[in-house]
């Protein structure tokens, strides 16, 4: 529950519930959809590569507790900040706390936890936890576009930050980081060594595999809005609706994806994840053709369920537990910087032609270059 309600909060409430925003920021401060981007891509490429990998030394060193903690609440400052900004350094300042907040309180202590309490399950076990940003990122369009309605758009995104921290600080609080056996070994034996796994080729087609299907997510994400509001003239209560169809269909995305990674190679789940990304994204090139952008956002989100909750699953696989922790932190930071990188080159590709053809086509490729990546991994668990 603690996982589920973290992930629910900083990654469903808070990093998904930014992009639903950046059409009001065009508009009202006649901002580029290069710069609106950039904010979480600069942030990422600051805070991953300098924090990522300290991250992963404090949870295998200390537990993944505290530096949830500090997460949940860098999180939340970071919307309420953002929702009073009056000036540019003002959103890339208030950008950097929120990918902080994401590094140390999102997805690497929770797949830490969530890897030290299970075992057999765990695939089903990391799936019901994911469910959080599943709900969180059904719920918050629907939600962000009713408080927009009632206290404009920086109020919306000033209550999110609130409910970011009201929601998941408190449990945090009280979790247990291990069971009891696992703790007394964590405290007996030092951390393993973590050398050896740069010298291996899986490493390296993980990472490569992971990165390039997190940046087809993480473009389609990052302008899915705009994409639907400013270019097909979707109106906001529509595409709020659209949004939360892609989060929901990610609900069964991570379900469906976490039993079959407990039952088949996790290679094969994870190929199919990224070409069901892959195949979803042309669709998009037909969304003013009556019924095609649901059919989008169903197969979208069925596979952006499966996306970050397969990587972790895949890396304990290959590498085991005992360096958990610090390798999610080197493989977290470079998907960072791809989540990071290609929205701003989506929009950049945009501002250049007008049109997003170029910038889809580039995210359809990073899906298919990804699947490929991933089907010379070994296939079998590495004991």
């Amino acid at each position: 529950m603690t996982s589920f309600l973290s992930l629910f909060s900083i990654v469903g409430l808070a990093l998904y519930g930014l992009p639903f925003f950046y059409d009001f920021m065009v508009t009202e401060y006649g901002w580029s959809r290069t710069t609106v981007t950039s904010g979480n891509a600069l942030s990422r490429l600051v805070v991953g590569p300098m924090f990522g990998f300290i991250a992963g030394w404090i949870v295998d060193r200390f537990g993944p507790r505290r530096l949830m903690l500090s997460g949940i609440l860098m999180a939340g400052i970071a919307l309420i900040g953002l929702s009073s900004m009056t000036s540019l350094w003002m959103f890339y300042l208030f950008y950097l706390i929120n990918a902080l907040g994401n590094v140390c309180g999102g997805p690497l202590p929770n797949q830490v936890i969530m890897s030290r309490w299970f075992d057999k399950s765990r695939g089903k076990a990391m799936g019901f936890a994911y469910l959080g940003i599943g709900i969180g990122g059904a719920i918050v369009p629907l939600l962000a576009h009713w408080l927009t309605q009632r206290m404009g758009w920086h109020g919306a995104l000033r209550t999110l930050g609130i409910l970011v921290i009201v929601i998941a600080f408190p449990m945090a609080w009280f979790v247990k980081e291990s069971p009891p056996s696992l703790l007394q070994k964590d405290k007996d034996a030092p951390p393993a060594p973590i050398g050896g796994i740069f010298k291996n080729s899986s490493f390296y087609l993980l990472a490569i595999g992971s990165m390039c299907s997190i940046a087809a997510v993480g473009g389609t994400n990052q302008h899915l809005k705009l994409f639907l509001s400013l270019d097909r003239g979707y109106v906001q209560g529509e595409v709020a609706k659209i949004i939360s169809i892609v989060l929901a269909s990610s609900i069964a995305g991570r379900l469906l994806m976490g039993w079959l990674a407990d039952r088949y190679p996790k290679k094969y789940v994870m190929v199919l994840i990224y070409l069901l990304v892959a195949s979803a994204i042309p669709l998009l090139f037909f969304a003013s053709t009556p019924g095609v952008i649901y059919l989008f956002a169903v197969v979208f989100g069925i596979g952006l369920g499966g996306d970050y909750m397969i990587i972790p699953l895949m890396a304990v696989e290959l590498f085991g537990l005992r360096v958990m922790g610090r390798l999610m932190g080197v493989i977290l930071t470079a998907d960072g910087v791809a989540e990071a990188t290609a929205p701003m080159f989506v929009g950049y590709l945009y501002d250049l032609n007008k049109s997003y053809n170029a910038g889809f086509l580039f995210l359809i490729a990073m899906a298919l270059l990804g699947a490929c990546a991933v089907m010379l991994l070994p296939k079998g668990s590495r004991k």
